[in-house]
């Protein structure tokens, strides 16, 4: 994203410290189904924030690190609020989060902020970052905010990769072209107590796109992921 708008850079400012980013911004005409503001009204803008690769990884780890309780059960989403919610209040924002009901089309909006398509996993795949990267909160304005970014002119990664090793390193190929069997995923993750796999290394499916690999999360960040999954024991 780059060309933001002076507005638009007081908020990338503000999230900088943390290692968010703003991911661009989803804009709805009059009736066009913007999300509900605190207000009532309907917002005409919509500000997505996420991180890239493991670029919020210190931050949170430090912020973890300093609470009595570890950050609750739900650490990731407890600082996710605390970061952008802070900032929706400065700026007289609505802020929406992927962990809170009403659930938010998280995904709709990036595809009209970012211009991103799904993988053949059902991840938004970015012609940089591959699948590295995510969406922590967004928020959202009653005005229309300037035109500040530039949308992506990548054409679409999985276009254009012949072998697609995505649907190939699944270890009980769970993953396969328009189907992701959630049980047998789950099942195989719940017998793998020492995380030889997937629950030590991140999902090896995921890991095999060969697209953006320098954005890899670090090992923590993919073993933290994994592990907030909350499967049974096995």
């Amino acid at each position: 994203m780059s060309g933001l708008s002076p507005f638009q850079d007081s908020i990338a400012a503000r999230l900088a410290p943390h290692g968010l980013h703003l991911r661009g911004t989803a804009r709805f005409r009059q009736g066009e189904g913007g999300p509900r503001l605190d207000g009532g009204q309907t917002a005409r803008s919509v500000l997505l924030i996420g991180h890239v690769g493991g670029s919020m990884w210190p931050a949170f780890c430090a912020w973890r690190a300093a609470q009595p309780d570890r950050g609750g059960d739900h650490p990731l989403d407890r600082w996710s609020k605390a970061v952008i919610g802070a900032i929706g209040e400065a700026t007289g924002a609505t802020a929406y989060y992927p962990s809170d009901p009403p659930y938010q089309p998280f995904q709709r909006w990036a595809v009209m902020a970012e211009g991103l398509r799904p993988s053949p996993l059902g991840i938004l795949i970015h012609p940089q970052y591959g699948l590295w990267h995510g969406y922590r909160g967004a928020l959202g304005f009653a005005e229309e905010l300037d035109e500040g970014e530039v949308h992506l002119s990548a054409a679409h990664p999985c276009g254009t990769c012949r072998d697609k090793p995505c649907l190939t390193h699944c270890p009980v190929g769970a993953v396969a072209a328009g189907r992701f069997d959630v049980a047998a995923c789950r099942q195989f993750l719940a017998a793998d107590p020492d995380g030889a796999h997937c629950m030590d290394k991140g999902c090896l499916a995921r890991g095999a796109c060969p697209v953006g690999p320098e954005y890899r999360y670090p090992e923590g960040q993919l073993r933290f992921h994994m592990q907030a999954l909350g499967l049974p024991p096995g």
